[in-house]
């Protein structure tokens, strides 16, 4: 059973494309796994981690101070939200009472 080169003729287009897209995706997914970090897998299926230098181990220790800054700042934020937001929703005289009282706070 011979098949038809006409056929073949018209398969072959989808064929080269398809070992093409799926070529280029691969390289485009290890590309982003080693740009980000993640571990590549060897043919046997064991990570190879990309090689960590100096001045890696530097910048990740920035970032974890600069992270633990931010978040610092983030809960003082949200103190102060809560304070505002227990301002907006408060009427009358126990708003003028808390104010007061923050006032001889400051001043003593």
């Amino acid at each position: 059973m011979a098949i038809d080169p006409a056929v073949l003729e018209a398969l072959a287009p989808v064929g080269v494309s398809a070992v093409f897209l799926g070529t280029m995706g691969w390289v485009m997914t290890t590309w982003m796994r080693v740009k980000n970090g993640y571990p590549l897998e060897s043919s046997w299926g064991k990570p190879m981690l990309p090689a960590r230098s100096a001045e890696t181990e530097e910048r990740v220790k920035l970032v974890a101070q600069e992270n633990a800054q931010l978040r610092a700042e983030l809960s003082g934020v949200k103190d102060r939200l809560a304070v505002l937001e227990r301002i907006a929703v408060d009427r009358g005289a126990r708003l003028a009472a808390e104010i007061d009282a923050l006032d001889t706070k400051a001043l003593n």
